[in-house]
């Protein structure tokens, strides 16, 4: 662990042009971007769809991809809350155990993330599980600094 914060961004693509959507990811100078969603390859991703997106970040912004699936819900909680069978409450209770089970604090170092943004689909952070990994890693880590690219502005004037 070092001695210095790891700071660490999450960002979404949807309702994002791709000019906005690059231009926040340079602006900040994020290195890595981390793919956490389950679906990828949806067509409904438009620019971000996984086999397009790591040629337009390094193209477009210089920055490396990294497709990591076992940071995504699964499939059968991410279902049972887009079908209204489970509440916000319990699908952050049911991720959380899902990445605990999965070790995902150890598997990922903080060394691995300072400067990585972790992206999914989800416009904002709020109901997102990529805003859930990033405060379950801070938590565990205990130096991390987490940011979101969607309100970049603000929060580098903290």
């Amino acid at each position: 662990m070092t001695n210095q914060p790891i700071k660490m961004f999450t960002i979404g693509f949807t309702g994002s042009s791709a000019e906005h959507f690059f231009e926040r990811l340079k602006q900040v100078g994020i290195k890595k971007v981390i793919d956490t969603r389950l679906w990828a390859s949806s067509q409904l991703s438009g620019f971000a769809k996984k086999k397009d997106l790591p040629y337009f970040l390094g193209e477009i912004a210089g920055v490396a991809y990294e497709y990591r699936q076992e940071l995504a819900p699964s499939a059968e909680i991410l279902k049972a809350y887009k079908d209204n069978r489970i509440s916000w409450d319990e699908y952050e209770i049911q991720y959380i155990q899902l990445i605990n089970h999965r070790n995902i604090a150890n598997i990922l170092s903080p060394e691995e993330i300072n400067g990585a943004c972790f992206l999914c689909a989800c416009k904002t952070q709020d109901n997102c599980h990529r805003r859930l990994l990033a405060e379950h890693l801070q938590q565990e880590w205990d130096q991390y600094a987490i940011f979101s690219a969607s309100s970049i502005k603000k929060e580098l004037m903290l």
